[in-house]
């Protein structure tokens, strides 16, 4: 081996092994999408060969992702294909924006229960969009009324053969590649999504089964620059939200796929801003061929350093191999069953829910699972950016609330006075705590305020302890302080020693 390619061997094997598990997965995220299934391979060949000679991260695979796929669906439908590409093309400009202005850590701020929240409520829609497409009925547009009609949908489908054999390829491709986990461990080699996709394509041929299969035209036919039409509507403030929500969602999970796959080698770490610059420049070549939009995926990149990969020459030949693929072998394609695809899709999106992970949080953390819980329902019920945005405030509410430690002690001194002390914290979530605390004490007797245990007074805070001194008559309020107590502009307020109100 020529010592300039020292781990070139180990590299091209995990290569084939990446390429056998993204090829039915470029596949069935653009079936999934509702685009034509070669834009999800042209997305694959760019995540390989443009992204994965980029610097960043060395191990991790960029391609069409099963997370975005309610987005591209949704955008889809909003605003038609041509746009989709400005979109994308747009988001990933704004990608290498945040990269150059060093964003990318900041990214792994974002708390992991939203993160785990967003995947859990796409993997949802996933799940129940393609059981309707498994059986080759229509499927509702909005999230809720897929979960809602889906019983009255397989009761028709076990009522239609047609649909009852679509069904059961759908099916049978879930139970193989769930089966292909106990396999002999040379025979694991192959990947079980290929395996279930060949045997669903073969049993379609020899069977005659009356299912669906792959469309395909062709990689140059499927390429549209960007119009003059689709252009224009960069303008429309929808379309703007729509290119943020791309930017930010498909770098969230790109750095947390980074985050994760760091921790499965031990070569060198990843460089977010980077990483960032190149998702962003994948991307925008994507969005100018009116491809997919990329993230970094997983899947594919757990499969890479399982298989030994060593550099970044393993994920620049799996898109070396879709590009042979597709360019030698596209008639192979209309083979492959739209079912087969589905269950494919189903599998991951059921991998997508972090089961395991919800009961823990329950356990340790009940705020944290209610936050992942709330982010996955409204991504179900409302849309992707707004439930991300859903769960993106109620990570910061309770990341404030869990800040404001509050304690707060009454103590009758003996001599006709109350002592009322506050320690920790102060901030507007525990207003009502306090004030309810103060208005209970007895009107007639007098009240000592001490703050000396409190480290931060909010503005609402101060003027709410103010207003209620003022306000309580019958009795003298003494608000006591040992030092200045800093508000929320950081400014250090002079000691107030008594606060008088008239008997």
């Amino acid at each position: 081996m020529p010592r300039s390619f020292p781990h070139l061997r180990q590299d091209v094997a995990a290569s084939l092994v990446v390429f056998l598990v993204a090829l039915p997965l470029c596949l069935g995220v653009a079936v999934a999408s509702g685009v034509p299934a070669e834009l999800g391979l042209i997305t694959g060949v760019v995540g390989g060969i443009v992204t994965g000679l980029m610097r960043g991260s060395s191990l991790q695979v960029s391609g069409p992702a099963a997370g975005l796929t309610v987005l591209v669906f949704e955008t889809v439908r909003a605003f038609g294909l041509p746009v989709l590409g400005v979109i994308v093309l747009l988001a990933g400009v704004l990608q290498i924006v945040m990269g150059c202005l060093r964003w990318g850590r900041w990214f792994r701020a974002i708390s992991l229960s939203v993160v785990e929240g967003m995947l859990a409520g796409i993997g949802l829609v996933i799940i129940a969009g393609q059981i309707y497409a498994a059986a080759g009925i229509p499927a509702p547009a909005g999230g809720v009324e897929k979960l809602t009609a889906l019983p009255r949908a397989l009761v028709q489908a076990l009522g239609d053969r047609t649909a009852l054999v679509s069904l059961a390829v759908g099916a049978g491709t879930v139970l193989v590649i769930v089966g292909w986990r106990h396999m002999p461990r040379r025979a694991k080699a192959i990947p079980g999504a290929l395996v279930a996709v060949l045997l669903a394509a073969a049993a379609t041929v020899l069977l005659g089964l009356p299912v669906a299969t792959v469309r395909v035209s062709g990689m140059l036919e499927a390429v549209h620059l960007p119009g003059a039409d689709a252009l224009s509507s960069i303008v429309e403030p929808a379309v703007l939200g729509t290119v943020l929500a791309f930017a930010l969602i498909a770098s969230a999970e790109s750095l947390f796929s980074a985050a994760a796959v760091d921790r499965l080698h031990s070569g060198p770490r990843t460089a977010y801003d980077k990483e960032l610059v190149a998702q962003g420049a994948g991307n925008a070549l994507c969005g100018l061929l009116g491809a997919l939009p990329l993230t970094a995926v997983i899947v594919r990149s757990s499969a890479n350093v399982e298989a030994g990969a060593r550099t970044k020459a393993s994920r620049v030949l799996h898109g070396v191999w879709l590009l042979l693929f597709v360019a030698l072998l596209p008639a192979v394609l209309a083979y492959i069953p739209l079912a087969a695809l589905a269950g494919i899709l189903v599998h991951a999106g059921w991998k997508l829910i972090p089961f395991a992970g919800v009961r823990g949080l329950w356990r340790r953390q009940r705020g944290e699972a209610f936050v992942l819980v709330a982010t996955a329902a409204a991504i179900v019920a409302v849309g992707m950016f707004e439930g991300v945005l859903t769960g993106v405030v109620l990570s910061v509410v309770k990341a404030a609330w869990d800040a404001s430690h509050l304690r707060i002690e009454h103590i009758d001194d003996g001599h006709g006075a109350i002592l009322v002390r506050l320690q920790g914290t102060v901030t507007f979530l525990r207003l009502p705590q306090i004030l309810d605390t103060l208005e209970a004490l007895p009107s007639d007797r007098r009240v000592v305020l001490d703050l000396s245990g409190i480290h931060f007074l909010d503005h609402a805070c101060r003027a709410a302890l103010e207003t209620w001194a003022e306000r309580h008559s019958g009795a003298d309020v003494e608000a006591v302080r040992s030092g200045s107590v800093p508000d929320a502009a950081g400014h250090k307020a002079a000691d107030t020693r008594s606060a008088r109100t008239p008997r």
